[in-house]
């Protein structure tokens, strides 16, 4: 062979799938007049080329620095082959091989183009399933690889001559796009409301306009599941949604009908920005600027924005004078999202009036995902569409681990190879459905990942539902079973995100956490390696008066904190706060405190802060999680620098913060006292981590537990943390709270295990 006829592989893995990876081969082959092939495999995608070496070399270069904005190159391995001789370039059927896989795309956000082309191109116009092979779902419509349309939920819909002529065709913009439909083709919308049933898609936005108009809700199958939608500038429809909801005070999502809006009403950064319109459009957590309706997010001073990512929001702001609708999740309290359309109609046609359904099958449910940004890092608060199933890439072998995840905020996480493939926000473990939820996304993830496990891992907790998985799962297939303690999860997820090594700093704040002593743990500093961690300090223990009850009733842990400081001889009702609490009522929790009667001992940071939301009665009674330290985080007004005094003492005493609190609510000088409460734990956090790298000369932080969901403290903290040179490190592709538990345990169960081999 000369030197032109030789042939080259060029193996690609990562998110290559899914995000028109293939065609863009074919094109960028076309353009080097290169002849070969471009193939699917279940491992990742094998291109093979004739050219000489340097050519070769440049098209292997041009992958990387040209691929879809979608994909996700990690690797390119350029060798020599036998291959060919060829006579032009094609694309290959795909193939599987053995157990390996490669990425799934997570749902993509419709595209510009595609947007444009629902104005004209002819059969298309109007099409409220538009997509091509920049844009569109995928993960919701897989059931298995190779991310062909005959393993997608699409398979019944066959593609009209037209489709299928641009599905083949090179120059266009569909060529090789699995979802490729029409008006012709492909799936379509029904209304039903009121007995009768409406088609055809500009009848339907016409009824939802008015449904909007006069204050009425509507219940609308979105990519990853039912939701449900009014007018977020009408209190009357926005309080109504909630009632019929049983929402109580959690706040709602507010989706706008493009960015100019959305910056009327909420501040933006230039990052926020980027990141509301990129395409993934996850929800984001801004500072409102500007009232909507007010029981939107129910006096925070925040709202939880988003953008439009399917064709039919789009088209739907065409026609609604609103600017902004309320867009929650479609599901019973507690529940998982719905997707079934009967149990749409069966449970939401009560609540919205109205439901409108589309005929092809979701077949992974999928919420919409929550950010926040601070301090230029990204904060997911709930990792879901436009996120999942992008795995976590590691240094540790994880094949074969399963990770049950906690039992809030649930996530559960497979080891495969060096990737970690974590499933989207399954929710609170505590009811039928959710159970069922997370046992059919087990089964659908080992399906899908060719999933063979060889050992489980779950919290320390022993009452966890997700525990119990793992131990039956333990039992069926005859693997080791591995606990590991909540927070040393935590700290493990950072570490592994960041690719650590060795010995770091755990700071891990949050609300609960089964701890080695049987305690609730939630205030942690740890020295941690991927194995194994060593509690180094924590904050004074207080009693949880009524266990569960004190996390829903926050006046309770501010009565246990004072009591826990000053004794039960303190003068409670010399504070408004007790005095609006029924006498009897409080003298009964005293009574449980003096005896210790089901009042177990916590350190919880979360508790910390719910006792200072109720003495400043921002959140006496919590109606939804997290309610009071969001209530707290809001209320800070004035900057300040000042912070309460504390005391390092074997453990961390908070007795004179909680006098001079009271000292400023005696004063009546509450509005420092959010800005001041926080910078008191961020100096605390400066004080432990010098205090240990003193002790044991470590300089690397991590920082991770639900409490760095809040801004303020975690942009403090880094900023202290950094001005005293720790190298601080936090979670950025998977939850701070206890949605990341799932990362930390599969890398500690991966380590353990390699350790004892």
């Amino acid at each position: 062979m000369n030197a032109i006829e030789k042939g080259y592989e060029i193996f690609i893995t990562g998110l290559v799938q899914g995000v028109g990876f293939r065609p863009f081969i074919y094109r960028l082959a076309l353009s080097y007049g290169l002849t070969g092939e471009v193939v699917n495999r279940s491992d990742g995608v094998r291109v093979v080329i004739m050219c000489d070496s340097e050519t070769a070399g440049r098209f292997a270069d041009d992958i990387r620095k040209q691929a879809p904005p979608a994909a996700v190159v990690r690797s390119v391995v350029l060798s020599e082959t036998d291959a060919g001789p060829y006579t032009g370039f094609t694309i290959s059927p795909s193939r599987n091989i053995d157990e390996t896989i490669t990425e799934v795309s997570p749902d993509i956000a419709v595209c510009a183009e595609c947007l444009s082309d629902l104005d004209t191109d002819q059969g298309r116009i109007d099409y409220p399933f538009i997509n091509c092979t920049d844009c569109g779902p995928r993960f919701t419509i897989i059931r298995s690889l190779p991310y062909d349309r005959v393993n997608t939920s699409m398979a019944p819909f066959e593609m009209c001559q037209r489709c299928a002529s641009q599905y083949g065709t090179m120059s266009d913009r569909r060529f090789h796009a699995q979802p490729v439909a029409c008006n012709n083709c492909g799936p379509v919308y029904t209304l039903r409301a009121g007995g009768t049933e409406v088609t055809g898609i500009s009848d339907i936005t016409g009824i939802i306009s008015g449904r909007l108009a006069a204050g009425e809700s509507v219940a609308i199958k979105s990519v990853g599941g039912y939701n449900l939608m009014c007018d977020a500038m009408n209190e009357d429809a926005v309080a109504g949604l909630r009632k019929r909801k049983q929402r109580d005070m959690k706040p709602f999502a507010v989706m706008f009908r493009d960015i100019d809006v959305l910056k009327e009403y909420c501040i933006a950064t230039e990052e926020e920005e980027t990141l509301l319109l990129s395409w993934r459009r996850p929800i984001l957590i801004l500072r409102q600027k500007k009232a909507l309706a007010p029981s939107v997010s129910s006096g925070l001073n925040t709202i939880g924005a988003m953008l439009p990512h399917m064709p039919v929001h789009h088209m739907l702001f065409r026609k609604v004078s609103t600017p902004a609708v309320v867009l929650t999740s479609g599901n019973l309290s507690d529940e998982p999202i719905i997707i079934s359309d009967p149990v749409a109609l069966l449970h939401l046609m009560p609540v919205a009036g109205c439901v409108v359904s589309y005929n092809r099958e979701i077949c992974n449910r999928a919420d919409d995902s929550v950010v926040r940004v601070a301090a230029g890092n990204t904060i997911l608060i709930r990792r879901s569409r436009g996120y999942v199933p992008q795995p976590v890439v590691l240094r540790s072998d994880t094949e074969g681990i399963f990770a049950a995840g906690a039992e809030q905020k649930n996530t559960f996480c497979i080891g495969k190879g060096k990737a970690a493939y974590m499933s989207q926000y399954i929710g609170d473990i505590k009811n039928v459905a959710t159970w069922d939820f997370y046992t059919e996304t087990y089964n659908l993830f080992s399906s899908l990942f060719r999933f063979n496990p060889s050992l489980a891992v779950c919290d320390m907790h022993p009452e966890y539902l997700s525990g119990r998985f793992a131990r039956e799962l333990a039992g069926e297939y005859g693997l080791p079973l591995v606990t590991v303690q909540h927070h040393h999860a935590h700290a493990v997820s950072v570490m592994a995100e960041n690719g650590l090594d060795g010995k770091v700093i755990g700071v891990i704040m949050d609300g609960t956490g089964f701890g080695t002593d049987g305690h609730t743990w939630g205030s942690e500093f740890l020295v941690v390696s991927s194995s194994d961690f060593e509690r180094y300090t924590h904050f004074d223990y207080f009693m949880m008066p009524g266990a569960d009850a004190a996390v829903a009733e926050p006046w309770r842990m501010a009565l246990s904190c004072l009591y826990g400081c000053f004794g039960s001889s303190y003068d409670f009702t010399s504070l408004r706060l007790f005095r609006e609490i029924d006498g009897k009522k409080l003298a009964s929790v005293i009574e449980m405190m003096d005896r210790g009667i089901n009042s177990p001992l916590t350190c919880g940071a979360g508790r910390l802060f719910d006792s200072v939301a109720a003495l400043l009665q921002l959140c006496t009674n919590s109606s939804f999680d997290s309610e009071a330290p969001m209530r707290l985080e809001s209320a800070i007004g004035s900057s300040t620098m000042d912070y309460y005094p504390f005391s390092l003492n074997g453990t961390v005493s908070l007795t004179e913060m909680f006098d001079a609190i009271l000292g400023d609510i005696a004063r009546k000088d509450h509005s420092m006292v959010p800005a001041r409460f926080h910078n008191t734990v961020a100096q605390i956090i400066l004080a432990v981590c010098i205090s240990i790298r003193n002790d044991t000369g470590l300089d690397r932080v991590v920082l991770s537990g639900g409490v760095f969901q809040n801004s303020y403290l975690l942009e403090k903290s880094l900023y202290l943390l950094s001005m005293k040179g720790f190298r601080v490190y936090t979670n950025n592709q998977v939850p701070p709270n206890d949605g990341g538990i799932s990362l930390g345990q599969l890398v500690t169960a991966a380590e353990r295990r390699r350790l004892c081999v």
